[in-house]
């Protein structure tokens, strides 16, 4: 069981995550990669990476198991910035901290103290090997999450926006009350199943909730207690990641394959940018075609300082729910013949 424990100064300091971080991506990914759960969200993703990695993985998997603990070092905070960022942080750890995360993953593997062989060269610090160790997360990325990064900022964004209507709807206690149901807000601790017996005292520092494509069933913490307390937990599942263009092919005929792009990039809400990086296209065509779906009457545009939020109307997601309620019913009738009452 894990337990967080808050104080009024903690919730005050709840928020949630700018962005997707590309190295919680990377790193829980490669859990996916190996695991068989998850196997209709996460099939085609695990044959598509398996073939571009070509088993080149040796390095990661005596870093990260497929269980259990794995370095808080490979996921600092500044990889919420990018890849670049997060590889320039993993680069800087220091080399104290360095040796007592891996002695750490010594000792959850085979109850030794002893840095592995594989990994003593790393221990022992020097640019060798940490040059080793970033090129292989960056063709790691490259192969596994790069191609489908459009994809998973789209699911992440969504589940940001999500998190802060239930903020705006009912302050912090909503907020944590809407996270995924294996996580329960039972003020004012919030509880989760885990692997092991955990408490997280925040003490005043607030929580920073970072939702993750790739994190699957329970929720991450990092072990240090002395890092900056964080909060992985899993989005809500939609299709499955793939290089496809989204939205459904009936809503396109009637409104455009890119006008139906843009809608559904909404999903509970975004701005202009927001839509353009879920949409894939241009600030300006992405301001465009919000603008033609405002004056349609499907979303909602409200003026925030230098940003614009746009939200669905009921028309709109009446609309949206139509055009998957008959993608549904379509895939029935060619399995089934026509659907009857």
């Amino acid at each position: 069981m894990l337990r967080i424990h808050f104080t009024g100064n903690d919730l005050a300091g709840v928020r949630t995550a700018a962005r997707p971080d590309v190295l919680w991506e990377t790193i829980l990914s490669f859990h996916r990669l190996r695991d068989r759960r998850g196997s209709v969200v996460y099939r085609e993703w695990r044959t598509a990476a398996r073939t571009r990695l070509g088993g080149e993985t040796r390095l990661l998997a005596a870093l990260v198991p497929s269980r259990g603990y794995f370095p808080d070092f490979l996921t600092p905070s500044e990889g919420v910035h990018g890849l670049d960022e997060g590889l320039q942080a993993i680069r800087a750890t220091e080399s104290g901290r360095l040796r007592g995360e891996l002695s750490l993953l010594a000792a959850d593997r085979s109850g030794a103290r002893t840095v592995p062989h594989s990994l003593r060269a790393l221990a022992d610090g020097g640019a060798e090997p940490f040059d080793r160790l970033v090129g292989a997360l960056r063709s790691y990325h490259r192969a596994a999450i790069e191609p489908y990064w459009p994809h998973i900022r789209a699911r992440v964004e969504a589940d940001r926006a999500r998190r802060g209507r239930a903020l705006l709807d009912g302050g912090a206690d909503e907020l944590l009350a809407s996270l995924p149901p294996m996580l329960r807000w039972r003020a004012p601790v919030l509880e989760a199943d885990y692997p092991v017996d955990r408490d997280v005292h925040l003490d005043g520092r607030g929580l920073l909730l970072q939702p993750s494509y790739f994190c699957r069933g329970t929720p991450v913490v990092l072990r240090d207690p002395a890092l900056p307390p964080v909060l992985v937990y899993p989005v809500t599942h939609g299709e499955a990641p793939t290089v496809r263009e989204p939205g459904g092919s009936s809503l396109a005929k009637l409104v455009g394959q890119t006008r139906s792009t843009v809608l559904h990039a909404i999903g509970d809400g975004g701005t202009t940018s927001e839509l353009a990086r879920r949409a894939g296209v241009s600030l300006a065509s992405a301001s465009q075609h919000a603008g033609v779906l405002r004056e349609a009457g499907l979303i909602a545009t409200l003026r925030h300082g230098n940003a614009v939020l746009h939200t669905l109307t009921p028309l709109g997601a009446a609309l949206l729910g139509g055009a998957q309620r008959t993608t549904v019913d379509l895939r029935c009738y060619a399995r089934n013949g026509p659907v009857t009452s």
